[in-house]
């Protein structure tokens, strides 16, 4: 998922973006208050067709070596596009070694996926599961021709490809694919929550009691969760990655051969079990939780950084456990009483966003119509400035 900076560069990023040809149209964000503009590569700028087509691609079955997988299969709206799934699994059955990372607020991002510091945008990102080969995912490897195939024969794709892309007139190609979904999971930005009318829409009673509680807790400094979920997007656009103590196989910090985060790639010790911390928005809609969904519940998950990490402590809580070298400091435990809990878990239901998962926006819309009939003609009818 490459686009480097953070949210000082994004304004320049879409000075950027706005320098494209009649046929691309100007974008307009439509922003939920207290979400800046995201960036926009200026290889790749904003169009209404773009992100339509994109929005179809996304659900479309064909995509996929086995036509029976799409990226949707993955990232479901009504679960804050993530699967519910703790490991997700490819178009051919095979398990990844790590849950789906839900897409909401992705557009902020500036590195993706669990432990990959490589991968910095989108549209980059866009290409890991249709061409993975360990584990499979969509498939598309080796098959690219027969897939680009079956997409060129539909009539909605042969007649929005060139609009979107005045460079595809003569046949549009993976890369293509790859910019429309891209474009279209740009827009998929959550604001909506009541934590967001509370802080951002000074609506006094949108959080309850026990939520505003809850997020005075989370932002304390004995609990310091906003150290790594802070931010408009509370946590996952940035850079940083962590190793919470999820496991100490050996007693020298060692995870499961599967999962060992930054350290796969680096061999650096220090980087074993490092994961990017991600966004807590809609949270509650994306058990279970952790980069192999190991921790089912919401309160399991309070409870594993209450001990201070899996192994801090015994499992009766009475004697120390072994807590592994490479866990982050920032994983230090703390007290935690059944009314802080309740409170906690206040606060994370309250970042639940029941707009951005109803959105017709972003839903299928092959499952409304028949191809190439009601969507193909609300692309065609689309204004010309590109407002969305």
């Amino acid at each position: 998922m490459r686009a480097r900076g953070a949210f000082a560069a994004w304004v320049v990023a879409g000075a950027l973006a706005a320098a494209v040809g009649h046929a691309e149209s100007v974008w307009r964000w439509r922003l939920p208050r207290g979400m800046p503009e995201p960036p926009v590569p200026a290889d790749n700028p904003m169009s209404a067709r773009k992100v339509e087509l994109g929005r179809r691609l996304f659900y479309d079955t064909r995509l996929s070596s086995t036509g029976a997988y799409a990226c949707a299969s993955c990232h479901q709206q009504a679960r804050a596009f993530s699967d519910g799934r703790a490991r997700a699994l490819g178009a051919t059955g095979e398990l990844h070694s790590r849950s789906a990372m839900a897409l909401a607020n992705v557009a902020y991002n500036v590195r993706f996926g669990w432990d990959d510091p490589e991968i910095a945008s989108l549209e980059a990102q866009a290409l890991i599961p249709m061409l993975n080969k360990a584990p499979i995912e969509l498939g598309v490897a080796g098959n690219e021709a027969r897939i680009l195939e079956a997409l060129r024969r539909d009539r909605f794709y042969a007649r929005e490809f060139p609009r979107a892309f005045p460079g595809a007139a003569r046949g549009f190609d993976l890369a293509h694919v790859r910019n429309a979904i891209a474009a279209f999971e740009r827009t998929l930005i959550s604001g909506g929550s009541a934590y967001d009318r509370a802080v951002y829409g000074d609506e006094r009673g949108a959080l309850t009691p026990a939520a505003r509680r809850g997020l005075a807790l989370f932002s304390s400094n004995d609990l310091a969760c906003s150290e790594c979920h802070g931010g408009p997007t509370l946590g996952g656009a940035d850079a940083s990655f962590h190793n919470t103590g999820l496991f100490n196989l050996d007693g020298q910090g060692a995870y499961p051969l599967a999962g060992q985060g930054l350290f796969a790639r680096s061999r650096v010790p220090a980087d074993m079990g490092r994961f990017r911390a991600p966004s807590l928005r809609n949270i509650a809609l994306s058990a279970p939780y952790m980069h192999d969904g190991s921790v089912a519940t919401l309160r399991d998950v309070l409870a594993h950084y209450a001990r201070g990490g899996r192994n801090a402590r015994a499992a009766d809580g009475a004697a120390p456990g072994t807590r592994g070298p490479h866990q982050s400091e920032r994983v230090r435990g703390f007290s935690l009483s059944v009314e802080d809990e309740a409170a906690l878990l206040a606060f994370l239901e309250a970042l639940t966003d029941e707009a951005f998962v109803t959105d017709a926006r972003f839903s299928n819309p092959l499952a409304a119509a028949p191809r190439a009939s009601a969507a193909a003609s609300r692309v065609s009818s689309l204004p010309d400035d590109g407002a969305h």
